[in-house]
């Protein structure tokens, strides 16, 4: 693989961080800031620098580039594979009817299966049922391809969200890049830190990603109860107390993030499914249990890998960061001292993750962790 790696912050041009090489037909992911990818003249100028090049851009809420965590930028990370080869797929949600799992299907049946390795997404954030999104995908994907990416976020606005592939970052969009080659090496994992505290509660109304009632009380009510003056703070607060969800007692309980809440309604939207009769606990974290959790989803990514990773695709979620504030990079670097410094790094924080859990093959929506892909050639 051959890389260039690029960032611009404020109205700045872009500042090139690697050598600049010929690269030919590479896949430049773009992620950066909302407001500076809505920037009506962002595509030509990325165009200018890559006219070959398959753009695939996303928003963000920070951006990750080498061992540097960035805010209110973007990053450019322009890869040429050699020995392999991509195609990139679109969907956009409001051509479905809101059906995600429908969407999800109908994208991943776009991929021709010979010699497919691995698709890693990178989608909408604010209006996408995650979990559904995922169902779709892996309900068509053939077993031994792997499935990993994340939702793109808006810092900590949950405002608007952008994505797309060859045009200008727009509303509902999610890219799917299929990687095809007998050479890739492609490995996925994650880790969290969070820990659970507080009584354990069962869900007793809910559709979908949207809550209602825990233990048959407002799920609204008792979360806010929880937060006390933090509450005033919604959504945004939710972000530091998010929510352990057991679906069944086999299963390990999956992290969900408060995307925003429904006061009319007393409910709150979460980033994935809550069903019925899951069983639910308050999490809360430290900056160390966050920087050990990174170091441990990148020992959980390289294990059984054959080759060094040449290039790492790192997704955080964006309350992980505000738990680690100033320290945030500490996780990148915690990612680096497991992987190797030789390998190109890449990625952002999001609104949810994409990726199995360890030693399973079933992609999972995820929140609050650390999401590594891992390639070589």
């Amino acid at each position: 693989m051959k890389f260039i790696q690029a960032k611009k912050e404020n109205n700045s041009a872009f500042e090139f961080t690697t050598p600049v090489l010929e690269l030919d037909n590479p896949l430049v992911l773009v992620f950066g800031n909302r407001f500076m990818l809505q920037d009506k003249n962002l595509y030509k100028e990325v165009r200018d620098l890559f006219p070959s090049g398959h753009l695939v851009f996303g928003t963000t809420s920070g951006e990750i580039l080498a061992e540097n965590v960035f805010e209110n930028s973007i990053v450019i990370t322009a890869i040429e594979f050699e020995k392999s080869n991509f195609l990139v797929k679109t969907k956009n949600v409001s051509d479905f009817d809101n059906d995600d799992e429908k969407l999800g299907k109908k994208l991943i049946a776009e991929f021709p299966t010979t010699d497919l390795r691995h698709v890693f997404i990178v989608s909408e954030g604010s209006t996408v049922n995650g979990s559904a999104l995922i169902n779709g995908l892996e309900e068509n994907k053939n077993q031994g391809i792997g499935l990993s990416g994340g939702l793109c976020g808006d810092d900590a606005r949950f405002e608007l969200t952008l994505a797309s592939y060859n045009a200008s970052p727009k509303e509902g969009e999610i890219v799917a890049i299929g990687f095809y080659g007998d050479t890739l090496e492609i490995t996925s994992a994650n880790f969290g830190g969070w820990t659970a505290f507080g009584p354990e509660r069962v869900i007793t109304k809910s559709k979908d990603n949207i809550l209602y009632e825990l233990d048959g009380k407002p799920a609204l009510d008792l979360y806010k109860k929880y937060l006390g003056d933090k509450a005033k703070e919604l959504p945004k607060s939710a972000l530091l107390y998010p929510l352990s969800v057991r679906t069944t007692e086999n299963e390990e309980p999956i992290v969900r993030t408060i995307l925003n809440i429904d006061e009319e309604r007393n409910a709150m939207i979460l980033a994935g499914d809550v069903p019925i009769g899951s069983k639910v606990q308050l999490m809360m974290s430290t900056v160390d249990d966050i920087a050990n959790g990174a170091n441990h989803a990148a020992k959980l990514a390289v294990l059984n890998r054959k080759d060094k990773a040449e290039l790492a695709l790192l997704i955080s979620c964006v309350g992980r960061k505000l738990v680690m504030d100033q320290r945030t990079e500490e996780e990148v670097e915690e990612v680096i001292s497991v992987i190797g410094e030789h390998a190109c790094i890449s990625g952002f924080y999001s609104y949810g993750e994409m990726a199995p859990f360890a030693g399973q093959e079933a992609c999972k929506l995820h929140n609050q962790t650390m999401t590594l892909t891992l390639f070589s050639e």
